[in-house]
């Protein structure tokens, strides 16, 4: 594996996984279902400063299914909020990391399943427009898995912390982010990770910003659209072929899915009717709200085979996020890549193509 690519995939595995160690899922703690970490803390107490990126906003989420809420086992009558849930953050580049990178980087970091409601979520199998929940698309074929377009999208009015959907507060988030940095001058990108669910939040919201248009800033910077890149990790599949097909065609969004061969997660929706099948069946079967199709380009690592992890069939530890970084850091891969990309000479990304 390409030594750069091993290491932002390990980088940016790294920020997926901090939002796992910052979550507080401590039914003792006032703060349950938030983040134990203040925000400009947060990469500090997780010994994360050596990535050199500052944590501008948290990200929280919610989901009006009528169904106790998030917070039923919390052993404290008044909580900080009743509905919102911590599920990740937006950081940016520091100056000395954007001067090494060439480029001022924008990081957007999703959680992974943690509560009863999101484990609900997840199972909400069927498809539905993008487009019925105000993500715009220009075609109405568009469709993506109704369980994660509900948690991108769904907010409360009552609560201070999701007033606004996570949707709404990336967005507002990135176009700050952007607009700020391109007027500069600078060059901008837009990376995108996640675990899991988050994998799915990742790829959802990188269509998002693509179609919205919002890394075409026009500033005094380079002129170019800052170039969207996801690093998922362990994710499902998100929607139908037509969101594929989109997604692909919005070149300035690329997709890179690091999954374990053992792992059932990325198997799921779309088990029976999916990018596998013939693509005649798949054309007949493309008006069913169970037919599904990965996006992007998979590397499938394998722990049983890797010298560093004690074998095991366990369905739980094939999905782990840190057995995958173990992976990558021993670079035993399944698939054998190179990644060829484009830079300057002063390692400005300008486009990332990766080939098997």
């Amino acid at each position: 594996m390409d030594p750069l690519l091993r290491s932002e995939l390990i980088r940016y595995g790294e920020m997926a996984q901090s939002c796992y160690d910052a979550f507080d899922y401590d039914p003792f703690s006032y703060y349950f279902g938030g983040c134990r970490f203040p925000r400009r803390a947060f990469l500090d107490s997780l010994h994360l400063t050596r990535h050199g990126y500052d944590v501008t906003r948290y990200l929280y989420a919610t989901a009006n299914i009528r169904l106790p809420n998030f917070f039923t086992k919390s052993r404290w009558p008044n909580l900080w909020s009743p509905k919102a849930n911590w599920i990740g953050y937006v950081a940016v580049s520091d100056d000395e990391t954007s001067r090494v990178l060439g480029r001022r980087d924008i990081a957007i970091a999703w959680r992974g399943t943690v509560t009863r409601l999101e484990w609900l979520a997840d199972l909400m199998n069927y498809l539905k427009p993008v487009d019925g929940k105000k993500i715009p698309s220009r075609d109405p074929r568009v469709k993506v898995q109704s369980g994660f377009v509900d948690l991108y999208t769904e907010k409360d009015d009552s609560c201070h912390f999701c007033k606004y959907s996570a949707r709404e507060q990336v967005l507002t988030e990135v176009k700050r982010l952007t607009e700020k940095y391109d007027g500069a001058g600078e060059e901008v990108s837009i990376t995108i990770t996640g675990h899991s669910l988050g994998s799915a939040l990742a790829t959802l919201s990188a269509y998002d910003i693509a179609e919205t248009g919002l890394n075409l800033v026009e500033g005094e910077g380079s002129g170019r659209p800052a170039p969207i890149c996801v690093f998922s990790f362990s994710g499902p599949r998100v929607g139908n072929v037509r969101f594929k097909e989109r997604l692909d065609f919005l070149v300035t969004a690329l997709v890179l899915r690091v999954v374990n061969v053992h792992d059932i997660v990325p198997r799921c929706p779309g088990f029976l009717f999916n990018e596998d099948v013939p693509r005649v069946l798949t054309k007949l079967a493309e008006g069913l709200p169970w037919c599904y199709s990965h996006v992007g380009v998979e590397l499938e690592l394998d722990h049983k085979s890797s010298p560093f992890l004690k074998p095991t069939s366990d369905l739980v530890s094939a999905h782990n996020l840190e057995a995958h970084l173990h992976l990558l850091d021993g670079s035993v891969s399944f698939l054998f890549f190179s990644c060829f990309v484009s830079y300057n000479t002063s390692y400005n990304v300008n486009i990332y193509s990766i080939i098997i």
